[in-house]
């Protein structure tokens, strides 16, 4: 197939890219960004590999050159974001030219009405998976591993490591024109204003940062930080959760203080999003003695795994605790680009030989095989594993 690389010049799209140029179902690769140049230097790094590779500029904002781009296609890889500004546009083109579809969307808001265009997709017949990254992706499909050892399910964690549990990613936030990276933006708006969680079994809005203590299988303790990602929304679709179920971050607690005073400050309206991950990346001394002040009301994340899912419901009558988390994975998870742009390649496998095979527009849960998926996970990363562990109360 022709696979076009949407946002392919970025961090997570080069990666993304570079492990797609070697699948199977791709015959054609095109490097498609707004900036020309930096869709020519990737395609000349991917040159002399298995198949063709082309650069093309494609500016998503841009109607008649994004129509004309994805109307070549037959898949597009989307790494555009942030996803709350570009996501929607990106799908409803797909689905207009009727070309195949995967992203790494990490935004609640726009999941919510990308799968309101499941009918359309599928009247077209597009296979459209949205949010196949590491969190959404990797963790809805820890959080199948989980709900599969219950028989009733009550509550439903994800979770992703910040600055604990695993090696945090060093690089900047920024870009190397100053302006912050897409990623960056979507995390603060996602600490912000109010994001989905699921409370008493149906979707809610609640103010992020909120701290969950879990007491986990394997002597895993800590508190986590609840944070806007798509998990809640879709997993309450597929797996329909009868308790409570959010995205957390593992983070310090002198992390989640500092983003709680970006969060008062965005929504105080005394920052954008776009200033806010400036600030991020370089912390004014400011905010950072207004951090300190509140972080011992942070709890910290004990020994919480860095990545993970965790459920609790019942079996065969008796209550049980699920936890699902990847092992082998510090190297993986310490770098944001490998961890998002690797799942996205290995979930476009499975659209394109046909492993995803019904129309329309699924989360990750729905639409890809976990098994086959985590064993092409570890034989790309070798060393990386999935373990699930549990526990029954009093057991």
């Amino acid at each position: 197939m022709r696979v076009l690389a949407l946002g392919g010049a970025g961090a997570m799209g080069r990666v993304a890219a570079r492990v797609a140029a070697r699948l199977p179902g791709v015959h054609e690769l095109v490097i498609a960004d707004r900036d020309p140049d930096a869709a020519r230097r990737t395609a000349a790094a991917l040159a002399g590999g298995p198949v063709p590779v082309r650069a093309r500029q494609v500016d998503v904002t841009d109607g008649v050159q994004l129509h004309a781009a994805l109307a070549k296609a037959d898949a597009v890889l989307n790494t555009v974001g942030p996803y709350y500004r570009f996501g929607l546009g990106v799908l409803r083109a797909a689905i207009r030219t009727g070309t195949h579809y995967l992203d790494i969307c990490d935004d609640w808001e726009p999941t919510v009405a990308m799968l309101e265009l499941d009918d359309e997709a599928r009247a077209a017949g597009v296979r459209a998976v949205i949010g196949m990254g590491a969190s959404p992706g990797v963790s809805n499909l820890l959080a199948v591993r989980a709900a599969a050892r219950l028989d009733t399910l009550a509550d439903l964690y994800t979770a992703w490591p910040v600055d604990a549990g695993a090696e945090p990613d060093d690089t900047s936030l920024l870009g190397p024109d100053g302006a912050p990276l897409a990623a960056a933006v979507h995390w603060m708006q996602q600490i912000s204003g109010t994001v989905a969680v699921v409370d008493g079994g149906r979707i809610v809005q609640r103010p992020p940062l909120r701290p969950v203590a879990l007491d986990l299988p394997g002597g895993h303790r800590g508190t986590a930080y609840t944070v806007g990602h798509p998990e809640p929304v879709t997993l309450h679709r597929s797996l329909r959760p009868g308790g409570a179920a959010a995205n957390l971050m593992v983070v310090t607690a002198r992390t989640a203080a500092y983003l709680d005073v970006l969060r008062d400050d965005l929504d105080a309206g005394r920052l954008g999003n776009e200033t806010a991950a400036v600030d991020l990346d370089r912390p004014t001394l400011r905010r950072t003695l207004r951090a300190a002040a509140r972080a011992a009301r942070f709890p910290g994340p004990g020994s919480l795994p860095g990545f993970f899912a965790a459920a609790t419901g019942s079996r065969d009558g008796r209550p049980v605790t699920v936890l699902a988390r990847l092992t082998g994975a510090e190297a993986l998870l310490g770098d944001m680009a490998e961890s998002t742009g690797v799942p996205a390649a290995l979930g476009l496998a499975q659209l394109l030989d046909g492993g995803v095979r019904a129309p329309g527009v699924h989360p990750p849960e729905a639409a890809i095989d976990a098994g086959r998926f985590f064993a092409d996970l570890a034989r790309h990363w070798p060393g990386v594993g999935v373990v699930v562990e549990e526990e029954r109360p009093g057991s």
